[in-house]
């Protein structure tokens, strides 16, 4: 049988990923771009298993595709879908995001924004 998440896998472009993530960032918010990239980081790490990694490539999958249960025209309303299936992502992998993860995804944040509550990330990581 064919493991459609090894074929998505192959097309998987982390430069489509990181442009994605950047407009995603201007509308979502600060909790969606962080829990974003704590999936990534999850997925980059050698010890995280492929079980795993499928969830975090069907989850960033579904946020570069451009077809979306929601369309993403309209802010916040737009974004409900995108943000219930980070959250299921990140609460299924869970126990593959270590301080490292965090640390990565943090360095991130401060890149891509000046200012941010960090109180929205403990608010994330509070839940894995």
């Amino acid at each position: 049988m064919k493991n459609p998440f090894k074929e998505y896998a192959g097309k998987f472009s982390i430069a489509k990923f990181w442009e994605k993530l950047r407009h995603f960032a201007a509308h979502a918010g600060a909790k969606a771009v962080y829990s974003a990239l704590l999936l990534f980081y999850a997925y980059r790490r050698k010890e995280t298993p492929a079980w795993a990694k499928n969830i975090v490539l069907g989850t960033l999958g579904y946020l570069l595709t451009p077809f979306d249960a929601l369309p993403d025209l309209t802010p916040i309303i737009g974004y409900t879908d995108d943000l219930g299936v980070l959250s299921f992502g990140l609460v299924t992998i869970a126990g593959y995001i270590n301080d490292e993860v965090r640390a990565n995804a943090r360095k991130q944040m401060g890149r891509w924004f000046r200012h941010y509550d960090e109180q929205d990330l403990a608010e994330v990581d509070s839940k894995l």
